[in-house]
């Protein structure tokens, strides 16, 4: 079962869906209040798809979701949520943990949080070097089975992975990174995704803000995720990108619309099958993301856009080496 057939059909704003992870972790100090009037601003606008981890602020995000699908607004909502990474009290990386018997309790932990009776799309958020996927994919489809989870999705898995976890139960989606500067699943992955059925839920369509045109030098060093461990952000490569950036601008501008309008409606563009998640934390950058929708990309515009930012022309990894080994699905 594909992720278009999960609800995101019909009007391209339900190829659009929400990443929850900036309002409790990763990118600087969030606004409650704020957060919350974002998510519901986007279901009113019939975004649908909304994306959480249960340790995004270890366990803050799920607790505001729940939140906000209060008052009769769980229907309109497609939960996915992402488990298995660790955390420390520090807020530190230590790994991940998909063996059948934590698969349950973090499952049972999310829906306590998030106060719902099930989980839309359940998934590792990386694969557990340690354990089979065979065996966490049995693990989650036992859930299935008892009516706690309707779906199951991976994310940032290769494609011999997507296999071996297909055969085992049914996959409706792989939540990978892509975006017009990281572009790696398309050696591969895309096409065994697309042979299997599976949709795709396109998470760093902005590259975390480097191509949302809002980004620039004197933001460098910020201390956050993107200053501490994406080589993208730092140094020349950060100059290189910005400059790249601003040949975006260039075709944007001529498009009549923003840069993160066209970053996302190049995503969009690559198929139905292609949900384009934005991590929008307030209305503002929320309203310019859902213009997206409106922008529909000739065949002209897609071949200029591939003339000033072809693929491979970002410099620097997406992670860096410490972190590239646990999150880099090209790495693995």
């Amino acid at each position: 079962m594909q992720t278009r057939q999960l609800g995101h059909t019909g009007p391209r704003t339900a190829q659009l869906g929400l990443g929850l992870m900036g309002m409790s972790d990763l990118y600087g100090p969030a606004d409650r209040a704020e957060s919350l009037a974002t998510i519901h601003a986007a279901l009113e606008a019939g975004v649908t798809l909304l994306d959480t981890g249960d340790f995004y602020g270890m366990g803050h995000n799920e607790f505001l979701l729940g939140e906000a699908l209060r008052g009769g607004r769980r229907e309109q909502a497609l939960v996915s949520v992402k488990f298995g990474a660790l955390r420390d009290p520090a807020g530190g990386w230590s790994g991940y943990d998909a063996r059948p018997q934590a698969v349950k309790n973090f499952a049972a932990y999310s829906l306590q949080r998030l106060g719902l009776e099930h989980i839309d799309i359940y998934r590792p958020a990386r694969l557990d070097p340690k354990v089979p996927i065979e065996d966490t994919v049995g693990a989650i489809a036992d859930l299935v089975k008892q009516g706690h989870v309707k779906h199951i999705g991976l994310s940032e898995v290769g494609a011999d992975t997507l296999r071996r976890a297909h055969a085992v139960h049914p996959i409706s989606d792989l939540q990978i990174e892509y975006s017009m500067i990281s572009r790696g699943i398309e050696n591969g992955v895309l096409q065994t995704a697309r042979e299997l059925g599976i949709g795709i839920t396109a998470y760093g369509v902005l590259s975390r803000g480097l191509i949302s045109g809002h980004w620039s030098a004197q933001r460098a060093g910020e201390a956050d995720f993107r200053g501490q461990y994406s080589p993208r952000f730092q140094g020349e490569n950060l100059a290189h990108n910005l400059a790249l950036v601003e040949r975006v601008r260039q075709v944007a501008d001529s498009l009549g619309i923003s840069v993160a309008q066209l970053a996302i409606a190049w995503v969009l563009a690559q198929g139905q099958d292609i949900v384009a998640l934005v991590g929008a934390r307030s209305r503002q950058r929320l309203q310019e993301a859902l213009g997206a929708d409106k922008v529909v990309l000739g065949a002209a515009d897609l071949a200029r856009l591939e003339e000033v930012l072809p693929a491979g022309a970002a410099a620097g990894e997406r992670y860096n080496a410490h972190l590239a080994v646990d999150l880099d699905s090209e790495k693995q």
